[in-house]
């Protein structure tokens, strides 16, 4: 991919994205209460990368649509993206997000339950305007999506009661619980475009494989993100017990002292915010930061051999570039 090709993607992205940023600013206008929509409004509005909007019109147009086709459903996928975010902050009482205070922080518990309600309805009425064909399927697939995101939620907090989770359990845990939405993104503006069989399979498994090696992208840049960048308190999973890839590979590979320690973060629910740097140097030295690196590389090769599958070549290396851009993130 050649420095031209990236300008190009990168322009054609930054243009998306701010058509979809000045779409969703007027989302909740003139939606009464306030007490209601500028909570759903003051979320929604917070700089995110629109990563699955994006998928949408990236999917539309790989199989000949136009982005005009698929608008309000890429809003539709980041009310519902962001649904799920302010309840996952509430289960997991968070305090930042995106840099920003979490919902349930800057207002209430009882304000960020109702608001985050309102964001998955107005999702379907949204979606349901861009229903013009293969409405049956882009339906089902967002539905599905919704509830493979819940499933996903409980198993992650099923976990951290669990003394045992496989990292094979792990997978599929973030397979619903973030993968999911990107492969029904990609899904989506392909059923919604008109696209073939083949291609909607392609881009699916796409979406699928690409979300799985951006979570575990997550889970390596909650220990080595820098703050300022990332948004969020930095080894915030180890501080609630999380048990993510890093900390399944870690306990797989331990043993002696090592061990003990790793053992202590079940036993104690978490750590405090003093031992995140003694947890980061045990991570270090059993080599889990590089296999983490090594399982991003793999899902997303596989994500690429996939989107290689496209009837139209043209369209591929966006989706290249895409996938890339993600697994050198620092946020």
């Amino acid at each position: 991919m050649n420095t031209n090709q990236i300008k190009k993607y990168i322009s054609y992205y930054e243009k998306e994205r701010k058509i979809i940023d000045k779409k969703i600013s007027s989302v909740f206008k003139q939606k009464s209460p306030d007490s209601l929509y500028t909570p759903a409004a003051y979320i929604l509005e917070s700089s995110g990368k629109r990563l699955r909007p994006l998928l949408v019109i990236l999917s539309a147009k790989a199989v000949g649509g136009k982005p005009s086709q698929v608008y309000n459903a890429a809003l539709a996928v980041e009310m519902l993206h962001n649904f799920t975010l302010v309840h996952d902050d509430i289960m997991d009482k968070a305090d930042l997000r995106r840099g920003n205070l979490t919902l349930h922080k800057k207002y209430n518990l009882n304000t960020a339950i109702l608001a985050g309600d309102s964001l998955l309805a107005v999702a379907y009425e949204y979606l349901l305007k861009d229903c013009k064909v293969n409405s049956t399927q882009a339906l089902s697939s967002f539905t599905k999506g919704l509830v493979e995101v819940c499933e996903g939620q409980s198993l992650d907090t099923e976990f951290e009661k669990r003394q045992n989770v496989s990292l094979a359990e792990y997978i599929e845990m973030i397979r619903k619980k973030t993968a999911s939405l990107a492969q029904r993104c990609c899904e989506l503006g392909a059923y919604l475009a008109g696209g073939n069989s083949n291609d909607i399979k392609a881009l699916s498994n796409y979406g699928n494989y690409l979300g799985i090696a951006f979570q575990i992208q997550d889970d390596l840049l909650d220990i080595t993100a820098d703050k300022a960048e990332f948004g969020k308190r930095i080894g915030g999973d180890l501080m609630e017990g999380k048990k993510t890839f890093l900390f399944l590979k870690a306990l797989e590979k331990a043993d002696g002292i090592d061990k003990t320690e790793l053992l202590k973060v079940i036993k104690n629910k978490g750590i405090g915010a003093n031992q995140i740097l003694k947890y980061k140097r045990i991570f270090e030295k059993l080599g889990v930061l590089d296999d983490a690196k090594t399982e991003i590389s793999k899902f997303t090769n596989k994500a690429l051999k996939s989107i290689d599958k496209l009837t139209n070549k043209n369209e591929i290396g966006i989706f290249y570039w895409l996938a890339d851009s993600l697994i050198k993130r620092n946020k």
